[in-house]
């Protein structure tokens, strides 16, 4: 956008503020002004007052002199300009190649001409209208990123905010800036949140102040001015809502994200939400999204380390990642059998030609392998890993080490996987990325991700999975007969192959192949899967993780195995029920990047599960 296209958008936008305020002025404080008179667009009740705000609006741009779009609360999406008004689908006609320049609008006006109706009907000082223009990009779908310009205004009191791409943020003329405030205690907090989320309880019961105005883009200016010094809306704000203000509180010095911390660049278009976080400074934000995501980051002062041994680029890698830690100031301990491998590798006069062939077979590492130091007394410092007393574990290898690791660790102990196995859906990240990633959480920028465990009981004995129990009989084609029950109701008699009871941690794994549904870790739920049953009707079932599942082999003389995440095998008799409960403690994988599960069902599962580097 040009400085002429900026001046035409600002003289409109300053034209359009100055006739909707005259417009609604005698139906402040009226309580039939309140009256629902249809639904609007984006399928909110559209009052009385609503509908002489934005017939304003739409009359203006209509006789402007230049070709615009606007999407507005209550009529939806149109393009206006040069007398013309037509309805349109943004998405669709920024698709279209088929446009002549002259017929081209200049400008997308997002408008909400009246935010806080409720307010103004009852003259309550706090409701007003927002404008945010952005450019028409060729070619693709505009997003938040295309907005070049903001404009809020408070018609209670005359508050004028406006903002402009790179340039700044004003309030009434004068520049504006966030509070320096970074003590979430004394916070002054706003916004919306919503029904039985114990996380925004605790952050609204850290908060000193909480505020609820009922206008979310005069609530998110009040964060760019230093008014407020954070604003939440976990309902979700319509992108029309904070097109402007996210506008204006990014050139005020704030921050305003998605509730996983991620930049907001949602497509602009009257049917986009999105749940919003916004903070004056870098430090009040992270202290928010770690609370809203039940993720409390810790200092890391001691790492324990566990490694596949049956290759010898863990093992060296391994040492290099203790060498790094050590260097850095944090205390380590390693698995024993780990510490065996590595003192072997460090005695055998072929050292050097080891480490060479390993960087031969794996030359995306080979720089990583250079300079191991040796000089360090591994068997001083390792323990079995049942003793590990530590801040998080680093685990090399693929999902099964991860399992088989997760089992053995004291209960809830952060673990940081680095994928050297087949698949590594579980692990957090590739070989070559492992020193980036370890900077970042050694410094803090991590969050853990919770996933659910299952409690498994039978004959009085208790045991745990993180992905799946499989239970099947131990010769190969032969079937079982189930009873399957939740909470006491039989939902299913079958006979099949075998049966999985599965975590949505597990949907990616042995669920997946036996035709169950992929199911996001944030799922509260429990997957019981048949194996090849022998009956048309059987399908997978996805139930609550607070129910209890039943399984019942009703078969006289079959027994049966089940296994827990491919590592512990018990067997079962006929009549013997097997119990599954979610476990009261979890699993907590750390995190460099909240776009962690669809990144790898996509990367990982496309090309059937192969690791090529492997």
């Amino acid at each position: 956008m040009d400085a002429q296209d900026k001046k035409i958008a600002t003289d409109l936008s300053y034209e359009i503020i100055k006739e909707v305020s005259r417009a609604i002025r005698p139906y402040v404080g009226k309580p039939e002004s309140g009256e629902k008179v249809k639904m609007g667009a984006d399928g909110t009740p559209t009052s009385f007052i609503d509908v002489i705000a934005e017939e304003k609006v739409i009359n203006i741009l209509k006789n402007a002199p230049v070709l615009s779009y606007i999407v507005s609360e209550e009529i939806g999406e149109l393009k206006l300009g040069k007398g013309t008004k037509k309805s349109i689908t943004l998405t669709h006609e920024l698709r279209r190649d088929d446009i002549e320049d002259e017929d081209r609008p200049r400008f997308i006006f997002l408008v909400d001409p009246i935010d806080g109706t409720s307010n103004a009907v009852k003259e309550i000082p706090a409701f007003g209208i927002s404008i945010a223009v952005a450019n028409v990009p060729e070619g693709r779908l505009a997003t938040l990123n295309d907005v070049e310009l903001g404009f809020i205004s408070n018609f209670a009191n005359g508050n004028f905010f406006e903002a402009e791409k790179g340039k700044g943020c004003w309030l009434n003329n004068e520049e504006v800036s966030p509070s320096t405030n970074v003590n979430i205690s004394n916070m002054t907090l706003g916004g919306f949140t919503k029904s039985g989320t114990s996380a925004a309880s605790q952050l609204v019961d850290n908060a000193r102040r909480m505020r609820v105005l009922g206008s979310v883009v005069l609530e998110i200016s009040y964060v760019a001015s230093g008014r407020y010094d954070a604003f939440i809306d976990l309902r979700g704000s319509r992108i029309l809502d904070i097109a402007a203000s996210k506008l204006i509180l990014e050139e005020a010095g704030g921050i305003i994200t998605d509730k996983y911390g991620e930049k907001l660049n949602s497509k602009l278009s009257i049917h986009e939400r999105t749940i919003v976080v916004a903070a004056n400074n870098k430090i009040l934000h992270k202290q928010m999204i770690d609370i809203l995501n039940d993720n409390q980051t810790d200092f890391i002062g001691k790492v324990g380390i566990a490694s596949r041994i049956d290759q010898d680029r863990p093992i060296l890698f391994s040492a290099k990642i203790i060498d790094y830690l050590l260097t850095n100031g944090r205390e380590v301990v390693i698995e024993k059998r780990l510490a065996k491998k590595i003192e072997e590798i460090k005695a055998n006069p072929k050292r050097d030609k080891i480490i060479e062939k390993t960087k031969k077979q794996y030359p995306d590492i080979a720089h990583l392998l250079d300079d191991i130091n040796f000089e360090i007394d591994y068997k001083q410092i390792s323990c079995g890993i049942l003793d590990f007393d530590c801040d998080m574990a680093i685990v090399l290898g693929g999902d099964g080490t991860l399992l088989r690791a997760q089992s053995k660790l004291k209960a809830e102990t952060p673990i940081f996987g680095i994928n050297m196995g087949t698949v590594g859906f579980l692990t957090e990240i590739e070989a070559k990325d492992t020193f980036n990633a370890l900077d970042e959480v050694l410094n803090g920028d991590y969050y853990k991700e919770k996933r659910t465990k299952l409690v498994v009981s039978h004959e009085n004995n208790h045991y745990s999975a993180m992905n799946e129990v499989v239970i099947m009989t131990e010769k190969p084609a032969k079937m079982l007969h189930f009873q399957i029950k939740v909470d006491g109701e039989i939902i299913e008699e079958v006979r099949a192959d075998g049966l999985i009871v599965s975590t949505p941690s597990g949907s990616t794994a042995y669920a997946m192949s036996a035709g169950g549904p992929i199911v996001d870790p944030k799922v509260g739920g429990f997957i019981i899967i048949p194996i090849c049953p022998y009956k048309l009707g059987a399908r997978p079932f996805i139930v609550s993780d607070n129910s209890e599942i039943t399984v019942k082999l009703l078969k006289k003389g079959k027994s049966a195995v089940f296994v827990m995440d491919g590592q512990r095998n018990e067997e079962a008799e006929y009549e013997e029920e097997i119990k599954f409960k979610k476990s009261h403690k979890n699993v907590y994988l750390i995190r460099t990047s909240t776009k962690y599960f669809y990144k790898k069902v996509k990367e990982k599962l496309s090309e059937g599960g192969i690791n090529k580097r492997c």
